[in-house]
């Protein structure tokens, strides 16, 4: 629980006042937490019966005429929690592995200048009544956070990737000054800081056209560096909530596209992306419903929508020793025009495109 406007003295004479005589009170949190006077007044007629224990103090080290510190029934123990040696060894570790995994590209839970989320049930705007044993485990609220990491992570790499497969698709990627982000959720809005997501997609956004590193800690700054404007929407849907989202969409809009069948009908690049299995998917390119792993590299191809394309375009990428990992073909209506989306584990060369391009029915095509 930090020290915040709304938790400061939460536990007050008003506090006191509310409640039936026969509490007890253990301090592990934030020294102002509690107002440490009216403590003093509600042991006394006992509406703190027995004990009050703290480690946590107004002033630190507290005063020796400290009226709770010599009152015979309050426990007070030094605020050394962080100084033990099993507690060294541990932040020894922490900082340790937080670096390799920074190193590594992972999400770090232990920043404290980048966008983060809280760790779950991490509420400082409870009421007094149901926080009066204020204690804190520090460690249990790492471990939460790491979980709601880890359940964000995969969604995390669907954001970064559906922002770097969209500036690709723009012909003159650095023209892109508006985005719109929209989360799809059985969860409320409330429930999900969606920051890092924010963050790791305009990540994808802005690397791929500029020679700026770009970080979880400077992602908004650049963004507002080049004017590039980007909102959130969020989708509220029926049922439980079993996942963090059920899929992101992004839109561009006033660009053109090196694709055309990435522009939606109401004229802007539209694409979705889902995460399934714990890999994230591309789920719609345009108007067109496919369904692609966007691990690796990933082909679009726009087609007349008849037989044999999918043998031809394989042949094409066999012979030339490209692995495919996924196809999708998605279509309108039968026999007009499709999309196929495939996923292959090397990025493919303009000798392989132009193979692709060559073949009557293949109207467009990109990487």
């Amino acid at each position: 629980m930090p020290l915040t406007p709304a938790t400061s003295k939460m536990l007050n004479d008003e506090t006191f006042a509310k409640i039936k005589k026969g509490v007890r009170i253990v301090d592990v949190a934030r020294r102002g937490v509690i107002d440490e006077e009216a403590v003093v007044r509600a042991l006394d007629p006992g509406i703190v019966a027995d004990q009050a224990a703290l480690n946590v103090f107004t002033e630190e080290p507290p005063p020796k005429d400290s009226k709770l510190v010599q009152h015979e029934k309050v426990t007070a123990t030094p605020h050394l929690g962080a100084s033990t040696m099993e507690a060294q060894e541990g932040v020894a570790v922490e900082i340790a592995e937080a670096v390799v995994g920074a190193l590594k590209g992972e999400l770090a839970a232990t920043a404290v200048n980048a966008p983060m989320v809280p760790a779950e049930g991490s509420n400082p705007t409870c009421l007094p009544f149901f926080c009066l044993l204020v204690t804190i485990a520090h460690q249990v609220s790492r471990v939460s956070l790491a979980q709601v990491l880890n359940e964000l992570k995969p969604f995390v790499e669907l954001a970064e990737k559906l922002g770097r497969l969209a500036v690709q698709l723009v012909a003159g990627g650095s023209g892109v000054k508006s985005v719109k982000v929209t989360y799809a959720s059985a969860r409320a809005p409330d429930d999900l800081d969606t920051r890092v997501l924010r963050a790791m997609f305009t990540n994808g956004l802005i690397e791929p056209i500029s020679s700026t590193f770009v970080s979880l800690v400077n992602a908004d700054f650049n963004a507002k560096q080049r004017g590039l404007r980007i909102t959130e929407e969020w989708i509220v849907l029926d049922g439980l909530p079993e996942n963090p989202l059920e899929s992101i969409q992004v839109q561009i809009a006033n660009v053109e596209s090196k694709f055309a069948s990435a522009i939606s009908e109401s004229g802007e690049i539209r694409l979705e992306g889902r995460v399934k299995d714990g890999i994230p998917h591309l789920t719609k390119v345009g108007s067109f419903e496919v369904d692609v792993s966007l691990e690796g590299s990933i082909i679009l191809c726009r087609q007349v929508d008849q037989p044999g394309m999918i043998g031809r375009v394989g042949s094409i990428l066999g012979e030339d020793n490209m692995n495919v990992s996924f196809m999708s073909v998605g279509r309108i209506a039968p026999r007009t025009h499709a999309v196929m989306a495939i996923g292959v584990d090397e990025q493919p060369s303009n000798e392989v495109l132009k193979k692709i391009g060559d073949i009557p029915a293949i109207e467009e095509c990109v990487p």
